[in-house]
């Protein structure tokens, strides 16, 4: 398939906010005196818009490949950064314990991190996907909601559990609910600004597929 200059654009923005997810999953900040979020909560739910948009113009198997090269581009940083990790800081720079603390992430976050990414991203297509061939096309609105609502809930139930297991379920499910009311909330508000770019991209590329079974193979990109 002949990609055009649009799908490459939220492709590559796609990715730029997997990583900076990353990043910015190290800082951890209050909203009032209970509510406790990580940074990355302020830019990962952009990579559920981008995939609602690319699922709805052009189908769960393109949605899927840039949903495996973010995979794919996570996996290339984390290695990367575990790399410069290991070099040696020169004796008069004195930024090396700041450096690790936001490249440092263990091994347990970064593989809890990609596995939730990977289910959570993939629920969101295909949620998305089903209920536009359901729905015949309409309620963009609810299916966007939705189909979020279904990959934060595994990506936040994924990532939890492993991280955080030893916190006890309450405090693991106060977190779930925590998260995934912020990204869903949001997504809501976003949703005009989604669905205006849903409509001129859809008019700008002549395009708007609709999956067959086949799309839904794993191992189908045809």
């Amino acid at each position: 398939m002949k990609y055009s200059k649009t799908f490459l654009w939220m492709a590559v923005l796609f990715n730029v906010c997997i990583i900076a997810s990353n990043l910015f999953a190290t800082k951890i900040f209050c909203v009032g005196s209970s509510i406790v979020l990580p940074g990355a909560v302020i830019i990962f739910p952009i990579t559920y818009i981008i995939n609602d948009c690319l699922s709805e113009v052009y189908g769960y198997r393109n949605a899927r490949t840039v949903i495996r090269m973010g995979f794919m581009m996570s996996i290339f940083f984390a290695l990367a950064s575990a790399l410069v990790n290991v070099l040696p800081g020169a004796p008069f720079w004195d930024g090396d314990s700041a450096f690790r603390t936001v490249f440092g992430s263990v091994p347990k976050v970064t593989i809890a991190s990609l596995l939730a990414f990977i289910v959570g991203s993939n629920i969101n297509a295909l949620i998305m996907s089903k209920m536009k061939v359901r729905d015949k096309g309409r309620r963009f609105g609810l299916r966007a909601i939705l189909s979020s609502l279904g990959g934060e809930l595994c990506d936040s139930l994924i990532f939890m559990s492993i991280v955080f297991w030893s916190n006890g379920l309450r405090s693991i499910a106060t977190m779930i609910l925590c998260q995934v009311s912020a990204k869903v909330l949001y997504e809501i508000v976003l949703l005009p600004v989604t669905s205006y770019v849903v409509k001129k991209v859809k008019k700008y590329d002549n395009t708007d597929i609709y999956d067959d079974e086949r799309s839904y193979k794993l191992f189908n990109n045809q």
